[in-house]
Parts: structure tokens; sequence; C-alpha cells
């Protein structure tokens, strides 16, 4: 990445300062790069999705649940070293009773600014594919943009059935656990 200036516009797109914004010193860190992407990515979502009733928004969100089985890449990268937590989340999905508080504990755990730029980014390259509709992208954009962790718990979720050997990959592949 080539050197900016103080006084020039932070490479994050905010249109504000380095100075006065990322604090660049040796360049933007990958999280706020990765805020900027998701606030940009939720911005280009919006256009697609401002027209709908709350109906129809209510609908794409209800799909969104669908969304992870249709490719590995719109799966939440769990960690190579389990947490208990997450380990016990794993016993939890193969006896087809997964605890709600430990789902929100283990989404907060490996919940981050670069995991959610990169699941928004792998919905960017599904929709422009034609993998997945461009509304439900949209949705799924604005929610990873937002507070919510709805669309990273059902992407964990997915993950997780996948490793454990409850759900096929989307290639119909069954992974032994």
């Amino acid at each position: 990445m080539s050197k900016v200036g103080r006084n020039e516009p932070c490479p994050c797109g905010s249109g504000r300062k380095a100075k006065r914004c990322c604090g660049i010193e040796r360049g933007p860190s990958e999280e706020s790069l990765a805020r900027a992407f998701l606030s940009h990515a939720a911005r280009e979502g919006a256009r697609w999705t401002s027209h709908l009733s709350d109906e129809e928004f209510d609908a794409l969100f209800d799909d969104l649940w669908l969304l992870p089985a249709a490719d590995l890449s719109l799966q939440v990268e769990l960690p190579k070293l389990f947490s208990p937590e997450l380990s016990r989340l794993g016993e939890a999905v193969a006896d087809d009773d997964p605890d709600p508080l430990l789902l929100d504990a283990v989404a907060r755990e490996l919940d981050t600014p670069l995991e959610r730029a990169r699941l928004a980014r792998a919905v960017i390259a599904k929709a422009e594919a034609g993998v997945i509709a461009r509304r439900l992208a949209s949705a799924a954009l604005l929610d990873l943009a937002s507070d919510s962790r709805m669309f990273l718990r059902t992407a964990l979720l997915e993950a997780i059935a996948v490793k454990v050997g409850v759900a096929d990959t989307p290639a119909g592949i069954q992974l032994a656990a």
C-alpha cells in the first residue's frame, strides 16, 4: 500500500482526512478497512432493497437461513483449535439440540470485522456469479454491516453442521467428524 499523507483523503472511504479518520501512520488497520468495506457494501445492498415492502423485506431475512448451505464460502471459518464452547456447540448440533445461549456465546467469540468482511465478499461474489439472488445477497450484506448476528449465527451453525457430519457440503459431500 502506498503511503498516505495526513491531509489526503483516508483510504477507508470515509471522505475525511486521514489525520482525522484512521490516524494513519503506517496505513489503516485491517479492521478499519473491513468496517469501511462493510459500510460500503451495505449502502450498495440498500439500493437493491429500498423499494421492498416490510413483508418482502422480512421474507428476505427469513430466507437468510438457507444462504450458508449454498456454498462453503458463505459459512464461518472455524478455528483450527476449538474452544470448549465451540466443542460443546458441535456436540449439541450433532445431537440436533443446539443451545441458543451457547450459539450466541460462540458467535460473539468468532464475530470480528474481518470475518464479517470475508463473508460479505463471499456473498458479493456468489451474487455476481448468479449463485444467489441479488436481493438475498443485499439482505445478507445489510445484516453483516449491522450489529445483528443473524446471518453470522446461521453461517456458524451450517459450518459446524458440516464439520460434525450432520449436513452435507453444498457439493453433496459428507465430511467425517
